[in-house]
């Protein structure tokens, strides 16, 4: 059973979770209810919370494997080619007769985004898919990292699966969702941003002080480790003894859509890897920083050489 957050030896993130063809908007304001609106820019790629922290990890320099469903459908190419182009291992992708999730984006000049994803071949992931990834790579994986785009149901039983085989077990906790008590526990590092906090704790996170009581929260339900992120304000990591915040990166902002997946999938890379934990937070901020700096959910994930770059820069 894993008991921290850093492995002894390097290895594989494996990720279970979602993917989508991201349909993306991009316009001064957003509409007012059925009020139509011109827009500037239109952009069709591979996304999903799963998909873009595996192609994260993996741009990090991971050896990434994904376990999710892809439709057989006109975005199935655009998935695949997608996920092996990153280097991401998609053996356990598997194609179901039904269409591939959608998500639909649309972006103000703010860079601010609202989001609605339908699951569609993402609703076929099942248990046994899992298990049957689990086999084939446990053993050489380090981190397993998952969120809640898939039926929750499976994302707690890749927790378990995951914390039997002693993986550090990473949850992105997006879209925010009552999980059971008894899987909380299991969890090495739990990493929600500020709405996703608030809604699972019933904690308002508006600042540091109260970031620390929502980790609190998880620390008092088993989670070994909280991660609050804050968006533009930086992070706030929350141990048994002790807190320690991270300064954000100042940047101009054009899109946030995947930010928060650059962070958790640079995160368990750096963990994978055997990074301490400091340093793949600070790492992640980075890439997390770089996303909200380009258009597009997999295209604005960065690549290793860029988020050192930007590193050394500051």
């Amino acid at each position: 059973m894993a008991s921290g957050v850093q492995s002894p030896d390097r290895g594989a993130v494996l990720v279970v979770g979602s993917v989508t063809a991201d349909v993306t908007t991009f316009s001064s304001r957003l509409p007012e209810p059925g009020e139509t609106f011109l827009g500037d820019a239109f952009t069709l790629v591979l996304g999903g919370k799963g998909a873009n922290q595996a192609v994260a990890a993996g741009r990090a320099g991971a050896d990434a494997r994904f376990v999710g469903c892809v439709g057989t459908d006109l975005f199935q190419d655009l998935v695949t080619s997608g996920l092996r182009d990153a280097g991401v291992d998609i053996t356990h992708l598997r194609a179901v007769d039904d269409q591939t999730g959608i998500a639909h984006i649309r972006v103000d000049a703010a860079g601010e985004n609202d989001i609605v994803m339908v699951p569609l071949a993402n609703a076929h992931l099942s248990k046994e898919q899992i298990d049957t990834a689990f086999d084939d790579f446990a053993a050489t994986s380090a981190v397993m990292l998952t969120q809640l785009e898939i039926p929750f149901t499976l994302t707690m039983h890749a927790i378990r699966r995951a914390n039997e085989r002693g993986l550090t077990v990473i949850l992105d906790p997006a879209p925010a969702h009552e999980l059971d008590d008894s899987i909380w526990p299991l969890i090495d590092l739990v990493v929600p941003n500020e709405t996703e906090a608030t809604l699972l704790t019933g904690i308002k996170v508006t600042d540091a002080a109260s970031a620390e009581t929502a980790g609190r929260w998880f620390l008092d339900r088993g989670v070994k480790r909280a991660l609050i992120t804050l968006a533009g304000a930086g992070s706030l990591l929350v141990e048994p003894d002790s807190t320690e915040f991270f300064e954000p990166h100042k940047v101009d902002v054009v899109d946030t859509t995947a930010a928060g997946d650059a962070f958790a999938g640079y995160l368990a890379a750096g963990l994978a890897e055997g990074a301490d934990l400091r340093s793949a937070i600070e790492r992640a901020g980075a890439a997390g920083a770089l996303a909200v700096t380009k258009r597009g959910a997999s295209p604005s994930l960065p690549e290793a050489a860029e988020v050192d770059a930007f590193r050394t820069s500051r």
